[in-house]
């Protein structure tokens, strides 16, 4: 005779916000303890952050001595220096050229993140961007006082070195991946011993190299410019761990997809393009995000060979002598434009991975 089943509680609800607080914040007893610390640190963090950036500071302040008799965050010291900071020693009166050249530069990224962009006008879109970014910038026509180069700094150097360095590494890289995975050994050894060798540098060194040593190789009567020496040794470093990483998605894709692509009849370049590489780069989203989050924070370094990038300007912001104590309020400064260009990319990445991932979910 069939026994009834025991009577069970009916399954606990994930909708709404006590559902949320389980499933993200209490689902186990060691995520109850880091949300509890994680909440206790920013309950001590936050109000002492407010006080320090909105409720200390005079606001009206507008010399150092107000600043420091206030306390907290000087606002002074930003409406004074910003312009230093995010433009450099470019010419004052014509800062409008830089700031008009990182918009467009800004967009022109912004658009080749949307999907909907994502068709051969695309490259239409950067030529005339990078063409126009290149007239602001540097000017000598239409009526635009020339701007040498070694005059760019601030903002738009950084987003400059890293735009150019993450486009030209990450076709560069693939090709180094797709090289060493070669069955010819010659191609296969070249691309080995150049990863290997520039993943075992640091990039200081080879910005070293390329502003002190690369000129001494040179033919007599021939010179590289130090901005392009910068910018060729970042392309060159970066693109050795986009070729690493790219390899082990390729590494990642099973066998029967090779297999497949050769029972009906592809090519070995039509197989990559059309199978293999779109599967490869959709696993490896995440380290290459990092690799050019990393290298838009590494762009920092080029202040070692002269050039003025953000950090350089922040530093020489605080060199004044009027202004001198308020590192803090430089520093924090440029952290946060990081912050916001790093915190975006990473933001677009998880994006793009929920969109490129919707066709394996049931």
């Amino acid at each position: 005779m069939a026994q009834p089943l025991p009577d069970r509680l009916p399954p606990r609800s994930d909708a709404g916000v006590l559902g949320w607080l389980r499933t993200r914040l209490f689902s186990s007893p060691l995520n109850a303890v880091l949300s509890l610390l994680t909440i206790w640190v920013l309950l001590l963090a936050i109000p002492a952050l407010v006080e320090y950036l909105f409720v200390q500071p005079d606001f009206a302040a507008t010399t150092p001595e107000q600043c420091r008799e206030a306390g907290g965050y000087c606002w002074a010291f930003v409406r004074e220096k910003h312009r230093l900071i995010l433009f450099g020693v470019y010419p004052y009166d014509e800062q409008w050229r830089p700031l008009l050249a990182s918009v467009i530069l800004v967009a022109v990224i912004a658009c080749s993140c949307m999907r909907r962009f994502w068709r051969p006008s695309l490259a239409l879109l950067w030529v005339v961007g990078l063409v126009a970014v290149g007239v602001l910038m540097w000017g000598g026509v239409f009526g635009l006082t020339y701007v040498e180069n070694s005059k760019w700094g601030g903002l738009p150097l950084t987003l400059i070195l890293s735009t150019f360095g993450i486009a030209f590494a990450f076709p560069f890289g693939v090709v180094l991946a797709l090289g060493r995975r070669s069955h010819m050994p010659g191609v296969k050894a070249v691309c080995v011993i150049y990863i290997e060798l520039i993943r075992g540098v640091p990039l200081v060194s080879l910005l070293f190299m390329s502003s002190v040593m690369l000129p001494l190789f040179l033919p007599e009567g021939f010179s590289i410019d130090k901005l392009l020496r910068a910018q060729i040794a970042i392309i060159l470093f970066a693109a050795a761990y986009v070729a690493e990483t790219v390899r082990g998605g390729l590494q990642a894709i099973p066998k029967g997809q090779y297999e497949g692509a050769d029972s009906i009849g592809l090519s070995y370049w039509q197989q990559m393009r059309k199978i293999i590489m779109p599967q490869a780069l959709k696993i490896v989203i995440p380290p290459l995000v990092g690799i050019f989050i990393s290298l838009f924070k590494d762009t920092s370094l080029v202040v070692i060979i002269g050039l003025f990038d953000l950090t350089m300007a922040a530093k020489v912001a605080v060199s004044d002598a009027v202004w001198r104590g308020f590192s803090t309020e430089s520093y924090l400064f440029i952290a946060v434009i990081y912050f916001i260009f790093c915190f975006s990319i990473s933001r677009y990445s998880l994006a793009l991975e929920r969109q490129l991932d919707q066709g394996h979910h049931r």
